[in-house]
């Protein structure tokens, strides 16, 4: 049973997490920006043995403001943008929470490559705020 939900827009490629999340993260990259076409990319981080995806996701190999390379999974019929892998770190998956059925409980305090967040956008005063990655220091 999936604790929880989601798909594509079309609903080609669906997924279902079978385990509690792990964290809940906004990227502010040049790149994530690019691929989201907005401000930032909401981030849910799960354990890759808990994503059960069904459907074929294409794969864009990209490579992180960092250096380290990104593959990009979308719906290669409608192109949305469903969840990043990291050859770094192949025990998690980033799914974009805008794809997520019931994106309600999102609240991410984690905001990561914020040296590159537009102006206009409001980081939480509470929030952990990286101006590069948590790997790289603030």
């Amino acid at each position: 049973m999936s604790l929880l939900t989601g798909g594509c827009l079309c609903g080609d490629v669906r997924y279902g997490l079978a385990d509690v999340p792990m964290s809940q993260a906004v990227c502010h990259c040049r790149n994530c920006q690019r691929q989201s076409g907005t401000a930032f990319s909401v981030l849910l981080v799960v354990p890759t043995v808990a994503l059960l995806v069904q459907g074929q996701t294409t794969v864009y190999q990209d490579r992180g403001d960092s250096g380290a390379e990104v593959a990009r999974h979308f719906c290669n019929h409608c192109g949305s943008s469903l969840f990043t892998a990291l050859p770094s770190r192949p025990d998690v998956r980033f799914i974009k929470a805008g794809t997520l059925d019931d994106p309600s409980f999102m609240a991410p305090k984690l905001h990561v490559w914020c040296a590159s967040a537009w102006h206009s956008t409001v980081i939480p005063d509470d929030a952990t705020v990286f101006l590069w990655g948590p790997s790289k220091g603030v």
